[in-house]
């Protein structure tokens, strides 16, 4: 994966000046921005050292690896809790010399978190969120400022010497500031006293030292009930923050792995089933079907394949929905748990923490699981009632697990089966609008003899209907007709006015009827609709027993702005026969650049009883295009401006003068999406239209 990109402006003076400098970018909200934040001020630091700017001189030893730590850390917090971009600031104060880091985001409303707000005692803690505490032991002063739109958190380090009040000397002639004391006791907590020899395992005693086994919960000093308090439901709502936004139901399964490995366990397995088997595929102990592995999690990344092999033999057997807990599991009888193949080459043992590695001490090299057994337990995933899965956690060396960790994981089992029931809800949605949305729309654009098309058709809402409609299909007796049109709304609504007007349009035209004729007929056709639709609910509530309901509160008049238009291909050219009912009008460009309109407004479709359209026709020569767009267009924003204002849409067409119809459609739309700095917030459709 790619760096993020980052741009830097820095502005640096002269020794002579008191000292004025900075550095700043913008950071995307992704997992790289804090490697990016660490590398940019390391570097902006090291270049206000050589300028020797005042109170620089300390930039590059202690006061720039804190400032470092402290951005590392801000840039996190943003991205993890606010998840928008990040922009980083750090300037060198003209009038004080202090250095001031300041970190924003564009999420106002949710306040900074601190998961360490007490003294963090987990043994297992994580590489990152060590949370406001660190920011407030190393800086001088911190604090957050709120703008409309953004919150910034800065803080301030002093760039000269610590205080003489700040140092001590603990060994010797050595000193170390005081802060220093105060991040080593955040980041490594006071070591747990040892614990005598209890395990029938050889090593056992120094795997229990980094591990959950039998005795942990005696050997904590009752610390244990301050992480369970705390610690623990702030992992449990860390957890749910994170699986809640997830789509993907094998992202969620990832996702899972990495929140339990390595801090409840040395390795995690998910299985998925189809929940409308009811039984996970499973029937008389025979596998028909059967889950499907769809994740495994090992501390030691070599061992996932091997573990992924054993693990596949030995699914996990169909149990019952509704029983509550864990449920034993066999322990895997080909997961290596031994140190790795360098080391056993060298005749060396690795000296990784178990907590991290998931090897087992006192084994020899080559040694199974099966020889250094541990503990395995599957927990049911179940959403609803209904069985998604088994997730399965295990870790080597260890009897059992203590009952809080096992509370622990099967409340985070139960979120985690929430996630995949949302994940796999919005599949079948996702696939049903699909369905739909390909349904909606002609399968293909008919060819028109001596007329180039291109078509552009761009949903704002991917995953479901959009409002907006196209059609260019032969009419029979050498015509072909074409239609873009927006109803009414989004969605469902407007997925049934459109498997409507579609199906008309074609029926209509294809029997003959005049441009103008086809929407007087159309009209009340949706006005017909609408009554029928209005008397049934009113039906419903009658047979229901309510009260009737007042006119006008009903259901709503379904109508649609509608551009609709006729091809007549003819020696030299085409003939062009139009109408626009409430539609942005089309635009006809003539190869020197010219544009003009060639329609006349009228009103909506469905709106009024009885209206009565008419239509224009011209002539296309060679050269000539006609443009037909929604009004995704037309009103594409930017701030209080609208794409067409003054015109812009023809401006922008005549621009395109000489181009072929594909080139011109391209052009138009990215303009239109350059016009806003956020992306489109409307369907768009755009249809053009060039005589050869």
């Amino acid at each position: 994966m790619r760096a993020i990109p980052t741009q830097r402006e820095t502005a640096s003076c002269g020794p002579d000046v008191r000292g004025c400098a900075r550095v700043e970018t913008t950071l995307s909200g992704s997992p790289l921005a804090p490697g990016s934040a660490r590398a940019l001020l390391r570097k902006a630091l090291a270049e206000w050292a050589e300028l020797a700017l005042p109170g620089a001189g300390h930039l590059t030893g202690q006061v720039g690896d804190d400032a470092t730590l402290i951005a590392s850390e801000l840039v996190t917090n943003a991205v993890v809790h606010a998840g928008t971009e990040v922009r980083l600031a750090c300037r060198l104060e003209q009038e004080t010399g202090a250095l001031v880091v300041e970190v924003t985001d564009q999420h106002p409303s949710r306040a900074p978190r601190d998961d360490e707000s007490e003294t963090p005692q987990a043994r297992d803690a994580p590489e990152y969120g060590r949370g406001l505490r660190l920011v407030a032991a190393l800086s001088d002063s911190w604090g957050i400022t709120y703008r409309p739109g953004t919150k910034t958190v800065w803080a301030r380090l002093p760039t000269g010497e610590y205080p003489a009040d700040e140092r001590i000397a603990p060994y010797g002639d050595a000193c170390v500031p005081a802060p220093d004391l105060r991040v080593a006791e955040i980041l490594a907590p006071d070591p747990l006293p040892p614990l005598a020899a209890r395990s029938t395992f050889p090593g056992r005693d120094t795997w229990l030292a980094g591990s959950y086994g039998d005795d942990w919960l005696a050997r904590r000093d009752g610390r244990d009930g301050t992480w369970l308090g705390r610690g623990a439901l702030s992992f449990l709502a860390e957890a749910s923050d994170l699986l809640a936004g997830q789509l993907d139901e094998d992202l969620v399964t990832s996702l899972t792995g990495q929140l339990i490995v390595p801090r409840l366990a040395d390795w995690c397995a998910v299985w998925l089933e189809d929940e409308t088997t009811g039984h996970g595929g499973w029937s008389g102990g025979d596998r028909i079907g059967g889950p499907r592995l769809a994740r495994v999690w090992h501390a030691g990344e070599d061992r996932i394949e091997e573990l992924s092999r054993a693990l596949e033999r030995n699914p996990p057997p169909a149990g019952d929905p509704l029983r509550a807990g864990p449920a034993p599991y066999p322990w895997p009888d080909e997961t290596r748990d031994a140190p790795d193949a360098d080391d056993q080459n060298s005749g060396t043992t690795s000296s990784t923490s178990p907590a991290t590695s998931g090897t087992a001490p006192g084994t020899t090299p080559g040694t199974t699981l099966a020889a250094t057994p541990g503990t395995a337990l599957a927990y049911r995933l179940v959403a609803g009632g209904r069985p998604l899965g088994t997730l399965v956690i295990g870790r080597g060396g260890i009897g059992r697990f203590p009952d809080e960790i096992t509370g622990l994981v099967e409340d985070l089992g139960r979120r985690v089966a929430l996630a995949i029931g949302a994940a796999r809800q919005y599949s079948r949605q996702a696939t049903i609008s699909a369905v739909l949305q390909r349904g909606l729309l002609p399968g293909a654009v008919a060819e028109i003899p001596g007329v180039r098309s291109a078509l552009v058709y761009e949903p704002c809402d991917k995953g479901g209907p959009s409002g907006d409609f196209y059609d260019l299909f032969p009419a029979g007796q050498g015509r072909w007709c074409f239609a873009v049109g927006d109803v009414q709304g989004k969605g469902p609504e407007a997925a049934v006015v459109i498997g409507l007007v579609r199906p008309w349009l074609r029926l209509l035209a294809r029997e003959g009827y005049r441009v103008a004729d086809v929407l007087d007929r159309l009209n009340q056709l949706l006005l017909d609709d609408a009554t029928e639709a209005a008397d049934a609910a009113a039906r419903a509530l009658v047979a229901a027993g309510a009260r009737p309901t007042a006119p006008g509160d009903g259901p709503q008049t379904r109508f649609l702005s509608l551009l609709y238009g006729e091809l007549v291909p003819f020696h030299g050219g085409v003939r062009c026969t139009v109408a626009s009912a409430g539609h942005p009008l089309p635009l006809l460009l003539d190869p020197e650049g010219s544009v003009r309109t060639v329609a006349r407004p009228q009103t909506l479709l469905g709106v009024v009883e009885d209206a009565t359209y008419t239509s224009e026709t011209f002539d296309l020569y060679s050269g000539d295009t006609l443009l037909c767009v929604t009004d995704g267009v037309t009103e594409r924003r930017s701030g209080t401006r609208q794409f067409d204002d003054g015109d812009g849409l023809a401006t922008a067409l005549s621009a395109c003068a000489g181009m072929d119809a594909g080139p011109i459609a391209e052009r138009i739309t990215q303009l239109v999406h350059d016009f806003g700095a956020r992306p489109p917030a409307d369907d768009l459709a755009l249809l053009v239209l060039q005589a050869e």
